[in-house]
């Protein structure tokens, strides 16, 4: 059960600093667009919505599943304690709280993950909106 260990340690926490590494790379990239677009280069509403709103959907889904990748590290954490547990019988406290201790640490990485994923999300929508009011104060009335 060794390799449940790793797979939690390197594959559950390795997949959550990945989503961690896009999420941060996306609002990046997003803000530098918000940053340089002009507005009266877009024709209509539809087209400057498509441009500012492309790739902010990846922030809120990583952001909503990080902790749920975090919890299956738990609950396999949990398992490995369990297993350890009734394999060699009588354990040593020691070894029971290193495995909690390793499935806490997937659900504290997971919110590590979502919490500045969802804030990212919703600074960038929230600069999208304004860009949208904008255009649309710019250009008098919607046009579709």
């Amino acid at each position: 059960m060794e390799w449940l260990k790793n797979a939690v340690d390197y594959g559950i926490i390795g997949f959550l600093g990945l989503m961690s590494v896009a999420a941060v790379a996306v609002a990046i990239e997003r803000h530098l667009v918000y940053k340089h677009i002009r507005i009266e280069d877009f024709p209509d509403k539809k087209t400057l919505e498509l441009e500012i709103t492309k790739k902010i959907h990846l922030i809120a889904t990583i952001g909503s599943n990080a902790p749920y990748i975090g919890l299956l590290g738990t609950v396999l954490g949990v398992m490995l304690t369990f297993y350890t547990m009734g394999k060699e019988g009588f354990m040593d406290t020691g070894k029971i709280m290193v495995g909690l201790s390793l499935a806490l640490k997937a659900t504290a990485v997971g919110l590590l993950v979502a919490i500045p994923s969802i804030v990212l999300y919703n600074f960038l929508l929230r600069k999208a909106k304004v860009l949208m009011m904008q255009w649309e104060i710019r250009n008098g009335r919607e046009r579709i």
